[in-house]
């Protein structure tokens, strides 16, 4: 190979990087939103047969059955009142 020769693979080569540099994150991007949207579309398929069959449990499921967790709203309030009997 001659100098000319290998100058111009080089280039060639530079070239073809600097293109998928720019390249990449366009193609790593579409790759990402399909995986979204995948999600997503089986998350709605099966969230629908989820809340139909959620129905006929609640239907049988006592309230007393049900567990209780404290909101947010709840966690704050009592935080806020420890920290006024502290300050007291």
């Amino acid at each position: 190979m001659t100098g000319n020769q290998i100058e111009a693979l080089v280039g060639m080569l530079a070239t073809f990087g600097l293109l998928v540099l720019m390249i990449l994150p366009s193609v790593i991007g579409i790759v990402r939103d399909r995986r979204i949207d995948r999600q997503i579309r089986e998350a709605r398929d099966g969230g629908e047969a989820r809340a139909h069959h959620g129905k006929e449990t609640q239907e049988t499921q006592k309230s007393s059955d049900r567990s209780t967790v404290p909101s947010t709203a709840t966690w704050y309030a009592e935080g806020r009142r420890s920290k006024k009997l502290v300050n007291s």
